[in-house]
């Protein structure tokens, strides 16, 4: 069985020979590769280079398009500060939207026509070329209060929900649009599922999120099972009191950080739903042994059951000793399903 056989069969709730492995990885990538981060998230030839040879090298089943949550708003124009070795960064006091009426004149930007957007759409492509039928590919969109947030402003996002509902609606339209547009180009080009990041709804209780946040996702989600892809969806921070909210998506798997536990989360999304992770970048994988990390993912599987991918809660820190991470795949490959 192939790793993309592998990762279909998981979420079509078939018989696999093991665990699927995806965790996410974009400065361990660009580290094993040996480059500046910047060279990674600027040119995606960098980046399929280092996806491939992490995937490679650690036996994941899965490379993905992944690099940082500024493409969609740099192309609409925010501003970005970017480093030598550490991912670009929205600068929040100089958002775009800090006057909400320049929303009203804000033109949605296409996403082939050449800067960050399309660089990502390239590697997606050449990573399918590259991966072949092997590898599962992985393109990559920001949710709409991930985005809302890179246009408006955090801060003034959470603001917003009480002060402006009609801005954030207005803006969350635009955001979902340009979201949906971005992942039909990847599925296009031959993205086998869409990570939607929107790490930001993990700061919103759950009427805000059942108010603004989830139908927006939902259109977003719909969308993408249109055009024929795949979502898994990557919320990290505590999200306890969103998760049953968010299994009404019906993604086809969702990432769980470690704030919440497996056994929770299986309780909250319910038995059907695939899920993904749970261990604690740093505490668990960093700084833990092959033998700790063994053990935590054997907890977390037994919680989850067998609707369950091997991958961390969050990205891969770096520094990760590689034998660390080779348990990680270890785990999946010596795992059934049950």
């Amino acid at each position: 069985m192939t790793s993309r056989e592998r990762v279909h069969a998981t979420l079509r709730k078939e018989r696999r020979d093991h665990l699927a492995c995806m965790p996410i990885t974009m400065m361990f990538a660009a580290d094993c590769l040996g480059v500046k981060y910047r060279q990674y998230a600027a040119d995606y030839r960098t980046l399929v280079d280092a996806q491939l040879k992490t995937a490679e090298q650690y036996g994941f089943d899965h490379v993905s398009a992944i690099s940082d949550p500024a493409r969609e708003a740099s192309d609409c124009g925010a501003k970005v500060q970017w480093f030598e070795d550490q991912p670009p960064a929205i600068l929040e006091d100089n958002a775009l939207l800090v006057d909400k009426a320049t929303l009203a004149h804000l033109r949605p930007p296409d996403p082939g026509e050449g800067k960050r957007m399309q660089d990502r759409i390239l590697g997606v492509e050449s990573l399918r070329r590259s991966a072949g039928s092997d590898k599962f590919v992985e393109g990559w969109v920001e949710g709409p209060c991930a985005e809302g947030a890179d246009l408006r402003g955090i801060n003034r996002l959470m603001i917003d929900f009480s002060d402006d509902p009609p801005f954030v609606e207005d803006l969350f339209e635009f955001v979902t649009a340009l979201a949906i547009q971005f992942a039909r180009a990847q599925i296009e080009v031959g993205a086998d599922i869409i990570g939607i990041g929107d790490a930001a709804a993990s700061l919103v209780g759950p009427r805000i999120y059942q108010r603004f946040v989830l139908p927006y996702e939902k259109r977003l989600v719909e969308a993408i099972h249109a055009n024929g892809g795949r979502i898994r969806l990557h919320i990290c921070g505590n999200t306890r009191r969103i998760l049953a909210s968010a299994a009404e998506l019906q993604c086809d798997f969702a990432d769980v950080d470690y704030p919440v536990s497996m056994a929770e989360a299986r309780q909250l999304m319910g038995l059907d739903q695939v899920i993904a992770g749970n261990l604690n970048p740093i505490r668990d994988v960093r700084e833990g042994t092959p033998k700790s990390i063994f053990e935590q993912l054997k907890n977390c599987h037994e919680q989850a059951g067998s609707n369950y991918i091997v991958a961390a809660g969050c990205e891969i820190a770096r520094g990760t000793p590689p034998a660390n991470v080779l348990a990680m795949s270890a785990f999946a490959q010596n795992t059934g399903q049950n």
